[in-house]
């Protein structure tokens, strides 16, 4: 496993991290929570040390499944950077808002609690705020509640996550301060955090999460016109009729790109792709069992990989926005 610095943080978190919304169980079809532990475990085994979570991710339910992983192993918990998220009050936040309508005190610090007691530790890395708008820019209760919380140990760092293909809504908080990380979508088929986002991050030492290397999984080339989801995951609005269909072309072009339809090669261009931007320290693909743990964290224990003019012709791969 390779090892990068997380921008001004100076925490050194695996080039893969854990991406863990799936193993809520909530929003991704029916999830076993043994798989869970076992792709958890396994993760863990191959070197991945950053596990991203939510409060929001089955209600709690993502955070407890980690907490009790890392009680079984008696894992030290310096050996593990854990970040989380705290959720607004609605969703998504009206762009008209305010940040202390969004995330008013009180919620804060009752989420910081409960994400506490849930992953059975006593401080978290990486606090999230798991939205942004760039009207809260100026505003200040959040972040001086976040101060007063990072000051009694429970949290180290703090962070945002912006909304898919709206990263250009943090712009402004970049240079304040405030901030240590962002999460953001980036992946083959949505490249455009590097023309804006990216530079101004680098600027300021901002470590960048890369959320959704590999498109909610259409980048393994799993999907085909005949693929259908089920009635509690959310891609099966996402990914249906006209936008299945244009997802798949783009997918037959990515394929031809790369030069193979192989699984594990798919992957392995897609998240080196999502490294390849000096911005990104760490991408997260989604994990729920330990197959995928292991081709999604083997990738720098072999010897292959992905040529730099392939790498060079996906950076090229100009596609319209999914819906």
């Amino acid at each position: 496993m390779e090892y990068r610095t997380l921008g001004k943080t100076n925490l050194k978190v695996s080039a893969i991290g854990f991406g863990s919304w799936a193993i809520g169980g909530n929003m991704w079809g029916p999830q076993d929570d043994n798989d869970s532990k076992a792709a958890l475990n396994k993760a863990i085994d191959l070197g991945v040390n950053f596990i991203d979570t939510a409060l929001a991710y089955g209600n709690g339910h993502s955070e407890e499944i980690i907490g009790e992983v890392l009680k079984e192993r008696n894992e030290k918990r310096e050996n593990i950077i854990i970040a989380t998220k705290i959720p607004p009050t609605s969703w998504p936040p009206s762009p008209l808002s305010r940040a202390n309508e969004a995330f008013p005190k009180m919620n804060i610090i009752t989420s910081v609690e409960q994400s506490l007691r849930n992953l059975n530790t006593d401080y978290i890395d990486i606090i999230q705020l798991h939205s942004w708008r760039e009207n809260w820019t100026n505003d200040k209760e959040w972040h001086e509640t976040l101060q007063e919380i990072k000051k009694q140990g429970k949290i180290r760092f703090i962070g945002i996550s912006v909304h898919d293909n709206m990263e250009d809504e943090a712009l402004e908080i970049i240079p304040s301060s405030k901030i240590d990380t962002i999460q953001v979508v980036y992946n083959v088929l949505s490249q455009s955090p590097k023309k804006n986002l990216f530079p101004k991050a680098i600027k300021h030492n901002i470590g960048i999460i890369a959320r959704v290397p590999l498109a909610y999984g259409a980048l393994t080339g799993k999907f085909t016109k005949d693929t259908t989801f089920s009635n509690n995951d959310f891609r099966k609005n996402k990914y249906t009729g006209k936008n299945l269909d244009d997802l798949l072309e783009k997918i037959n072009k990515y394929q031809e790109i790369v030069g193979t339809k192989d699984k594990k090669e798919l992957i392995a261009a897609a998240l080196y792709f999502a490294l390849d931007h000096e911005a990104v320290s760490v991408a997260i693909p989604g994990i729920r069992n330990i197959e995928q743990a292991i081709d999604n964290c083997t990738l720098f224990n072999e010897d292959r990989k992905v040529k730099q003019d392939i790498l060079h012709r996906l950076a090229d791969f100009t596609v319209q926005k999914i819906h």
